[in-house]
């Protein structure tokens, strides 16, 4: 059985060779807009975004290009960005509808990550190891929503003047983190993005993104998946502070994309990880 997986590009994974993979681009529009695709220079995008003053913000992918990604395949799995923070889902639902009323015989899944990063990325490794093992397509589903149900993401943010900018957060806010030096440490709850922590310096966030993995019930020799905006440096030291607790920790380790690194800016890292049953992921909710 050959299972077709599509993402949009908040997984920061934006191709795959050689596996029946897409991806979806989300855009960026600050006075002019950055598609999330392989081409596109995000160092320049970051440095543009960081003298662009005026309103941004962020836009899903469309009805056609999630069909388009869709392909031909018999057996189609697409996860998204949280629906509460984009239309991806939305988008992606319609194009799914539309793909089965066509093609009666197909099927297609559609998993809503309730967050943005890794985890989507997580999601689809899971897939691909149900595909390995032979299980049919209800059995994956089954799997992958149990396999989500203990999957987490936490983030550290260096800066939030995007988020200001795009009228997530009032821009005061921004602008006096900023100048106290205060990083925002938050979670993803049922899809919403909630602050946990607001620790004032970098060593002290780094050491409350370990404490928060710990507290969500990481176990040695789970996975760790980080995703990080030029922020190479602090992301090794918390590596490194995971690996005195949890010496067997499997890690992956990828750059942000447009998306992501739109929101997560520069110095922010995203971290998706295996841990306890997780109350604000319980497919059975949403």
């Amino acid at each position: 059985m050959n299972f077709r997986i599509v993402t949009d590009s908040s997984s920061n994974v934006l191709s795959r060779p050689g596996e029946n993979y897409g991806c979806v681009p989300l855009k960026i529009v600050a006075g002019q807009e950055y598609v999330d695709v392989p081409g596109l220079n995000v160092t320049q995008m970051v440095e543009d975004l960081k003298n662009y003053k005026g309103k941004s913000g962020s836009s899903c992918p469309n009805v056609g290009e999630w069909l388009e990604a869709f392909g031909d395949a018999e057996y189609v799995f697409g996860i998204t960005i949280t629906k509460h923070l984009s239309g991806s889902y939305n988008a992606a639902r319609q194009a799914a509808d539309a793909y089965m009323e066509e093609h009666p015989e197909r099927r297609v899944y559609l998993f809503d990550s309730l967050s943005a990063g890794p985890e989507l990325m997580m999601i689809a490794d899971k897939i691909r190891q149900s595909e390995a093992e032979g299980d049919d397509f209800d059995t994956t589903v089954a799997k992958v929503l149990d396999y989500h149900n203990h999957t987490h993401t936490i983030f550290c943010l260096e800066s939030m003047n995007n988020l200001a900018r795009n009228g997530r957060v009032p821009l005061a806010v921004a602008k006096l983190a900023g100048v106290l030096g205060i990083r925002v440490i938050g979670e993803a709850r049922g899809g919403e993005i909630v602050p946990v922590h607001k620790p004032r310096g970098a060593k002290k966030a780094v050491h409350a993104m370990v404490q928060a993995v710990r507290e969500r019930g990481f176990r040695d020799g789970g996975l760790i998946r980080i995703a990080h905006c030029f922020a190479e440096d602090t992301v090794q030291e918390f590596m490194a502070l995971i690996r005195e607790q949890f010496p067997h920790t499997r890690f992956l380790v990828e750059p942000t994309t447009a998306l992501c690194s739109y929101y997560a800016e520069v110095g922010g890292y995203i971290v998706g990880f295996e841990g306890d049953f997780n109350v604000h992921n319980d497919n059975s909710k949403f």
